[in-house]
């Protein structure tokens, strides 16, 4: 997946900024370009993940020549971030752990408290990290 990105340019006392318009809040600095744009890269998909983890949609990308015609961009630069597919991808899929029994148990019980399965608890407490 692409978005759109619009790049402040940087100088000495600056540092080069760059936003994802049609992520709301989702932006990067750095020092460099190359830190800027890594950044940015790195926001996105948090941004994602934690706005499909609340059950929200994403929203489309926009047209790049539109971006650059918005009058709050003048000035700016422009490229896209392209993102993983597999940050999108909820497919459940079927794995295979190995924990010393002691652990087992006190992961099971740790779930049954919790009201979940096994799976269940792991998911959300690797969700919640």
């Amino acid at each position: 997946m692409r978005y759109p990105v619009a790049i402040e340019p940087g100088h000495a006392d600056q540092a080069f900024g760059v936003v994802v318009p049609d992520l709301p809040g989702c932006f990067s600095a750095g020092d460099t370009l190359d830190e800027a744009m890594s950044g940015v890269e790195e926001a996105a998909a948090a941004w994602i993940d934690a706005t499909l983890d609340a059950g929200g949609a994403l929203p489309p990308p926009s047209d790049l020549d539109a971006l650059r015609n918005r009058p709050e961009f003048a000035g700016w630069s422009f490229g896209v971030v392209t993102l993983d597919p597999a940050i999108l991808d909820d497919t459940t899929e079927r794995v295979n752990i190995t924990l010393p029994r002691r652990v087992l148990e006190r992961l099971d019980a740790q779930a049954r408290r919790a009201g979940e399965s096994r799976s269940g608890y792991i998911a959300q407490m690797t969700l919640r990290g």
